[in-house]
Order: structure tokens, then C-alpha cells, then sequence
């Protein structure tokens, strides 16, 4: 048995929001959809239910993925402190790996609410194994708004590095 903590890592993709050929707003102030309003919410209450517990957010600052939040950790029993983080407005897999390796060593999880394509490929990258039938829905699903992947791995949060992580499940209100 390894004296390595696990940690875990909760990707939750913004929920739908106007699309940006349709919208009056610039990409970073796109506000969700009715749609988006829902899914949200039952983000929350599927993370509540099923997802661990997060000692702590980091939130993109996208106008979408604040009110993500706001919707999804009213439905969390505790939520977590949550840091609003320029950075991942727009975000490769590199860049959101760059900023979790960054996380100071009492953080267990994180919880990190922002965007694909990012997050799709960053959830790819890490999931070097876990169930089969997870890893190929997330795959076939290609990481739908208001999704959830929780990810696992042991060590240090510097550590952190393709294929070092365990997808232990994804979740989405469209599967």
C-alpha cells in the first residue's frame, strides 16, 4: 500500500450557453441557455449524490461558467471555496494541467469548472486506466456541457502527467 495520497480531480464542463453565432455577446460574456439553467442544477445533485466532496474550485471566468457554478454548488451540501481563474478561459489540456500542478498539497480534490476543447482532451490524456465502459463514454459522448469526469491518481499534485490518472467516472444530464 502506497503512503501516497489519492487525489481526485472533478472536470465539470460549463452547461449549454447561447451559441456564438447567435448571440449579441462576446464569446467570454455568453450566458447559458434555458437549457443550460437546468442541467446545471443537476450537475449539482448528480456530484452531490455520486462525486467526491472538493476542498476547493477553480472556476474559469467566462460569464457561462460562473453561472455554472453558482447553479451547481447551490446544490452541494458545503460547497467548496471557489477561485475565479482567468487562466482557463479558453484553456488547452497543457495549460488546465500547467494550473493543477500548481495546487498546493492539502488539496485532496479540485473541483474545475471550464471548457472544452480543453477539458475533452484533457480528461483523455490523464486516463491512463479505469473502468472500460467509462473511458469509452466519455469517448463516444466527447464530454457534453454540464458533464462530469472524475479522475484519480496517487502522488503529488506536480506529479500529474499524462496517462498517470484513473477515470473513475463521467456523468452528464444528456446521457
Amino acid at each position: 500500500m502506497s503512503d501516497e495520497p489519492t487525489r481526485r480531480i472533478v472536470l465539470l464542463r460549463h452547461a449549454k450557453a447561447d451559441p456564438k453565432d447567435r448571440t449579441e455577446y462576446p464569446d467570454h460574456e455568453r450566458p447559458l441557455t434555458p437549457r443550460g439553467r437546468l442541467d446545471a442544477p443537476r450537475s449539482g445533485r448528480w456530484l452531490a449524490a455520486s462525486g467526491p466532496a472538493a476542498d476547493h474550485a477553480l472556476v474559469s471566468t467566462s460569464a457561462r461558467t460562473r453561472e455554472t457554478w453558482e447553479l451547481t454548488a447551490a446544490e452541494l451540501p458545503g460547497p467548496p471555496s471557489a477561485a475565479f481563474e482567468p487562466r482557463l478561459y479558453r484553456a488547452g489540456a497543457g495549460e488546465v494541467l500547467a494550473l493543477l500542478g500548481q495546487l498546493p498539497d492539502d488539496t485532496t480534490t479540485v473541483l474545475v469548472v471550464g471548457h472544452n476543447p480543453g477539458f475533452r482532451d484533457l480528461a483523455g490524456s490523464l486516463a491512463g486506466h479505469g473502468p472500460q465502459e467509462v473511458r469509452e463514454l466519455l469517448e463516444h459522448a466527447g464530454f457534453q456541457t454540464a458533464g462530469v469526469a472524475v479522475l484519480s491518481f496517487t502522488g503529488s499534485w506536480a506529479d500529474l502527467a499524462p496517462g498517470r490518472a484513473r477515470l473513475d467516472a463521467y456523468w452528464s444530464p444528456r446521457l
